[in-house]
C-alpha cells in the first residue's frame, strides 16, 4: 500500500469511529519518536515544535530514567486508589513537587488532566473562601469541561451550545499587541485592572462574593499572549483588597518552559493556588492542583477521583522533577539560550516579511502572530493554515493558537542543530506565503 493511501486509510477510519475534536489541518498520523523528533506512520522524520503541546518539555517519550521508572512500576502496581487508600509513592511526588512551589506550599490534589487540576481548583478556592463568582479572562483557556469551561473564554465553538456556565465573571487580558483599550504600555497606566474595578466589580459581580481570579501567566490556546512586567503586582493588588484568591494555571507554561519551574516566578508573584498537567506526567495523565498550607483542608467526600494519583504516572513525574533537580541550572540557562536563538531570528523575519505582525514569549514558550498586513492587524488565518502545512510538507510540526497565532515550543532539550533547521524550514513556508514587505 502506498504511503499516502495508507495515511487517507487511518484518517477515514478515525472519522468514522471518533467524535470530532481539534485535530490539525495537515494530516499526521504518529508512530514514534524520540528526543527531537517525531515519526508518522509511514516512517517519515518530523522535527518537533510541539513537544506534542507541551507535554514533552524533556523530549519526546522523555528521558530513559523517565520511561524505566513507569515500566518498574507497572510491574509492582498500576491503580493504587489513591483516593480511597493510602501509597507512598504519590508522598515522594508530592514532597519533591513542593521543592519548585513559593514556601508555605504543602497541600494538592492528584487528577488525571489539566482540566481536573482546574476543577479542583474551582471547588477549592469556593471552599476555602465562601464566595461563590469567579474572575477569568478572555482569550483564556482552562479545560472544556463543564467548571473549567466557565473560565475558558477563547473561542466561541468551545462554548456554545454547553451553558449556562458557573458563576464566572471575564474581563479583558492584557494583550498589548490588541488592546481593547487603544492604549500602548507602559503609558495605560494598566486600563486593564482599572476596568476590572469600574465595571465587573462595580456593575457585575461586588469584589467581596469573587473567591478567586484565575488566570494563565502566558495565554497559551489564546495566542501566546505575554503580560507586561508588572501586570501580576497590579493584579494581586486588587486581589488582596477584596480578599481574592489568585489561581495560576500553569498547565502549559509551567515546568520550565519559559525557563522557571513556574511561569510566574517570571513576573515576581506568588499565587494561592497552583494548577499543573501536561508535562508534569512525563507523558502520561497526570494533573496536580497545589493550594497554601494556610488555606486548610477541605471536608472528607468534598472531592475525589478514581485515577488521580495513578502510580505510573507519579513513577514517571518524580523521575522527571528529580531530573529537573539535577539539572536545573542547565535548563534554565537553556531555556534562555535557546529562546533567544528564536526570538532574534523570528525578530529578523518580522522584518522581512509583511505577515508576521508580532513576536512575543519568554524562554522557549513564542507565539508568532500571522497578519495580512502590519498596519490594519487583520488575522491571516487562512495564511496560518498554508504555513503549518508548508513546514509539515517539509518535516517540522507546528501547532496553532489564537486567531491567526503558531506557538514555538520544541522540547527544551532540542539540540541547537534541529533547532537551527526547524527555524530554516520555518521561514521557507513564511516565504512561500508570497507576502513580503516591499
Amino acid at each position: 500500500m502506498k504511503a499516502e493511501d495508507k495515511i487517507n486509510k487511518i484518517i477515514k477510519k478515525d472519522k468514522q469511529l471518533f467524535m470530532t475534536t481539534t485535530r490539525q489541518s495537515y494530516n499526521f498520523v504518529a508512530e514514534k519518536g524520540e528526543g527531537d523528533f517525531a515519526y508518522d506512520i509511514t516512517g517519515r522524520k518530523f522535527i518537533d515544535f510541539s513537544s506534542f503541546i507541551s507535554v514533552y518539555n524533556l523530549g519526546i517519550n522523555s528521558s530513559l530514567n523517565v520511561k524505566n521508572a513507569m515500566k518498574r512500576q507497572i510491574d509492582k502496581l498500576m491503580h493504587a486508589a489513591f483516593t480511597d487508600y493510602y501509597s507512598e509513592l504519590p508522598l515522594e511526588f508530592a514532597e519533591y513537587l513542593l521543592k519548585f512551589l513559593p514556601r508555605g506550599f504543602g497541600r494538592m490534589f492528584l487528577s488525571n488532566s489539566g482540566t481536573e487540576a482546574n476543577e479542583a481548583a474551582i471547588k477549592f478556592s469556593k471552599l476555602f473562601t465562601k464566595r461563590q463568582y469567579i474572575l477569568a479572562f478572555y482569550n483564556s483557556f482552562h479545560g472544556r469541561s463543564a467548571g473549567s469551561l466557565g473560565l475558558t473564554a477563547s473561542r466561541i465553538v468551545q462554548r456554545e451550545h454547553f451553558g449556562p456556565f458557573p458563576n464566572t465573571v471575564h474581563t479583558p487580558y492584557p494583550y498589548c499587541y490588541r488592546c481593547p483599550f487603544n492604549q500602548k504600555y507602559p503609558g495605560c497606566g494598566f486600563s486593564c485592572i482599572d476596568y476590572i474595578r469600574k465595571y465587573p466589580l462595580s456593575k457585575e459581580v461586588a469584589g467581596e462574593e469573587v473567591s478567586a481570579i484565575f488566570f494563565e501567566p502566558i495565554q497559551g490556546e489564546g495566542g501566546y499572549i505575554v503580560p507586561p512586567k508588572d501586570y501580576f503586582k497590579e493584579l494581586k493588588r486588587l486581589a488582596d483588597e477584596y480578599g481574592i484568591l489568585l489561581v495560576d494555571d500553569e498547565i502549559q507554561a509551567g515546568y520550565m518552559r519559559t525557563g522557571k519551574f513556574l511561569a510566574l516566578d517570571n513576573f515576581d508573584v506568588t499565587a494561592d493556588i497552583y494548577t499543573m498537567a501536561k508535562a508534569i506526567g512525563g507523558g502520561l495523565p497526570l494533573g496536580v492542583t497545589i493550594a497554601k498550607t494556610a488555606l486548610g483542608d477541605i471536608p472528607a467526600g468534598s472531592h475525589a477521583t478514581t485515577f488521580g494519583g495513578n502510580l505510573v504516572p507519579i513513577a514517571g513525574g518524580l523521575e522527571g522533577l528529580k531530573y529537573i533537580s539535577k539539572n536545573k541550572k542547565s535548563l534554565e540557562n537553556m531555556a534562555k539560550y535557546k529562546g533567544g536563538i528564536i526570538t532574534k531570528r523570528l525578530n529578523e523575519m518580522m522584518d522581512k516579511y509583511e505577515i508576521i505582525g508580532d513576536v512575543r514569549g519568554i524562554g522557549m514558550m513564542i507565539g508568532l502572530e500571522l497578519v495580512k498586513t502590519k498596519e490594519k492587524k487583520e488575522p491571516a488565518i487562512k495564511e496560518r493554515d498554508k504555513l503549518k502545512q508548508y513546514a509539515f510538507d517539509k518535516g517540522l510540526l507546528l501547532l496553532p493558537a489564537g486567531q491567526s497565532s503558531i506557538r514555538i515550543i520544541p522540547p527544551l532539550t532540542i539540540s541547537e542543530q534541529s533547532l537551527m533547521k526547524g527555524l530554516d524550514i520555518l521561514e521557507d513556508a513564511v516565504k512561500k506565503l508570497k507576502i513580503q514587505r516591499q
